[in-house]
């Protein structure tokens, strides 16, 4: 239920530890996101529901559906913050870009194919201590590098199915829950669910109010990983097209 490990989940799988650790120092206060194809439906939809029924039904229904845009942010220990904002669907296509401390990426994947284009201090991030990066993030930097076939990290980070799985990989997390004020997130009706875990930290999760019963933000407080995350533009189609090859290039080419 918690969004937060999922987004750092998704995030590290891509990017890998020596990228995350050139990312933080950073603020963001967050979007609060909107979902205009949720559908509309009664206020009164969890009338006689418990607060972990509804979180059940939340993460269902959230995992059923056809494409999502997740964006968000984490504070790991330290400091360090983690920014994305992603589009992904159930068709292997995704469009995203992530942010910190200076280093950005953009990425792309369409079927089995991913495309990451990072600044330079993206790469410099993410090639430390490799031999050639010096003479290959100049050729690289501002250009779309296709993974390679059974590269690790990067075919996995616009898996939807998997994201979403992490999201409720730890069932215990949506089980003891409360429900807090009913209100708005981004102009949708939603139901606040509350859970203080042992430490101090905070979880609330806001499912949608009306329709299917999306998640539509989760935010946490203290704890060792506070942050937040919206989801939005749930069944919405992801324009996710191959970069042109004049702006992509072999990054077996670029390290020779």
């Amino acid at each position: 239920m918690k969004a937060q490990k999922a987004l750092v989940a998704a995030v590290s799988v891509c990017l890998g530890v020596t990228v995350l650790a050139g990312c933080g120092n950073d603020s963001d206060k967050g979007d609060k996101g909107s979902d205009k194809n949720a559908g509309k439906g009664s206020e009164k939809a969890f009338d006689g529901k418990s607060a972990d029924e509804i979180a059940a039904d939340a993460v269902k229904a959230t995992r059923d559906a056809p494409s999502v845009r997740v964006k968000g942010n984490v504070r790991q220990p330290g400091g360090n913050v983690i920014r994305v904002d992603f589009q992904v669907d159930d068709q292997d296509r995704c469009t995203g870009t992530m942010t910190g401390q200076g280093a950005k990426a953009d990425v792309i994947q369409v079927g089995q194919a991913a495309y990451v284009r990072g600044d330079q201090k993206f790469w410099q991030n993410a090639l430390k201590g490799q031999p050639g990066a010096e003479k290959a993030i100049p050729k690289v930097q501002g250009k779309w590098v296709k993974s390679q076939p059974g590269q690790a990290g990067i075919e996995g980070m616009c898996d939807k199915q998997a994201f979403l799985a992490s999201m409720d990989s730890d069932k215990s997390e949506r089980k003891g829950m409360t429900k807090g004020d009913t209100g708005e997130v981004g102009g949708m009706k939603a139901v606040a669910l509350e859970k203080k875990q042992p430490g101090g930290e905070k979880i609330t999760t806001y499912v949608a109010a009306e329709g299917k019963p999306y998640i539509l933000k989760s935010v946490t407080e203290g704890g060792k990983q506070p942050g937040e995350v919206t989801l939005t533009d749930y069944g919405k189609k992801v324009d996710a097209k191959t970069p042109p090859a004049d702006q992509t290039v072999d990054p077996k080419v670029s390290k020779s």
